[in-house]
């Protein structure tokens, strides 16, 4: 690999330095979870951590998100930086001194230590904005939790022109803490919303010859779809269909009229995720008409595929065994079926993801509580790396060190 040209130790000490910081806001927004497109709370402690730095902020109608521009001195590229500020509809479990304080509500994807770091680099950016060969937008996105938060803040225009590469991080507790991941190519899958709903004609149910049983239909449905995924579509380039719920009828002695399905389908490429629709669609219309009865399919697109740039995750290779060692790096031998609507920004410009390992001290990374769990918890101190690689990251994307 290639020499880079920054200075290790400049990004290491000023990690560390904001460290302090970052906890202190990683903490209050913990405390103050907010869910959806609209996070007033979570989006005033955002503006609070960036006040008095040299920045112009972009803010748009659909959602409460941010951008922060940092201007350097040389008129060249643009590196956009981005965390995203959702909490999820749990109920926090985890005994924190600093425990969700919203019902319902749970920083449970780490998205207020993705908020942290992202803040930190700004201030440590904007310290040494001298150096800077180009433009660094710092994207805070509310909405990634299924609400398609980067999507609307391309509509509405706050990342105009578009950025040459882009880059983020996503902590993970279940890996080794400090360790960054990432792979070229898919590294989640996308995630579409499946609702199945079979109308039949209720009855006595001792009498279903004069009736027609929906949940039979229902069943056969579950089971001829995951028939499809394993005949239809290649292994090498797979899908997921899940049906994790199943709805119908009201008592023990009444066929019921209808019976319905909800699930999902994730994937790994677009044309194996249009494959896999139309596969649904099929199986679940043409498995209720030989019963006699219909099929109503709905697909409500998710996410698409994250797909990542070769040269921005070689880049943050380099950059993150440059500043931590080799042992700082870990290439990804398979992608994970989870979804990120990061997706949306990397269909428009190259970029790549990278998880940081941030698994709590005294536990065991491989089996210690996961995302989306209400006793997940982290090691905050991890977020010194990050902040170190999201402004290493940055001024090795603006110099030489990556050929776009």
């Amino acid at each position: 690999m290639n020499a880079m040209t920054f200075d290790a130790e400049t990004w290491i000490a000023a990690g560390e330095a904001g460290l302090p910081a970052a906890i202190a806001l990683r903490r209050a927004i913990h405390a103050e979870p907010e869910l959806g497109l609209d996070l007033p709370k979570t989006t005033a402690k955002v503006r609070a951590a960036l006040a008095g730095l040299p920045l112009e902020i972009r803010e748009g109608p659909s959602t409460t998100g941010l951008v922060a521009i940092l201007r350097g001195p040389a008129n060249g590229r643009t590196v956009l930086l981005r965390g995203d500020m959702d909490a999820l509809p749990l109920i926090e479990d985890t005994g924190l001194d600093f425990t969700s304080q919203s019902h319902g509500a749970m920083h449970a994807c780490g998205h207020d230590t993705h908020v942290a770091m992202l803040a930190g680099a700004a201030r440590a950016l904007c310290e040494r904005r001298e150096k800077l060969a180009g433009t660094v937008m710092f994207m805070f996105q509310p909405g990634e939790e299924g609400w398609h938060g980067a999507r609307h803040m391309l509509e509405d225009g706050l990342i105009d022109p578009l950025p040459d590469a882009a880059f983020a991080l996503h902590i993970s507790p279940n890996m080794p803490a400090g360790a960054f991941a990432g792979r070229t190519g898919p590294l989640l899958a996308s995630s579409d919303k499946l609702r199945i709903k079979v109308i039949g004609r209720g009855g006595h149910a001792s009498m279903p010859q004069d009736a027609l049983d929906p949940i039979p239909v229902l069943c056969e449905i579950v089971t001829a779809l995951q028939a499809m995924v394993t005949r239809r579509l290649s292994v090498f380039d797979p899908a997921v269909i899940t049906i994790a719920r199943m709805e119908a009828g009201t008592t023990d002695n009444v066929i019921p009229e209808e019976g319905r399905l909800w699930g999902t389908l994730r994937t790994l490429s677009e044309q194996t995720r249009a494959t896999a629709q139309e596969g649904i669609r099929r199986v679940a219309e043409h498995v209720a008409l030989a019963h006699g009865a219909k099929a109503e399919v709905e697909i409500d697109a998710g996410f698409p595929v994250t797909v990542c740039d070769g040269r921005i995750t070689d880049l943050a290779q380099r950059t993150a065994t440059h500043l931590f060692g080799e042992d700082a790096w870990i290439t990804m031998p398979n992608p994970m079926m989870g979804a990120e609507d990061f997706a949306y920004i990397l269909q428009k410009a190259p970029g790549a993801m990278a998880f940081l390992g941030a698994a709590p001290e005294g536990g065991d990374y491989r089996t210690c509580c996961a995302l989306h769990s209400n006793r997940m918890v982290l090691r905050e101190e991890v977020m010194a790396r990050g902040i170190a690689m999201h402004c290493a990251m940055a001024e090795a994307a603006l110099s030489g060190d990556l050929e776009l």
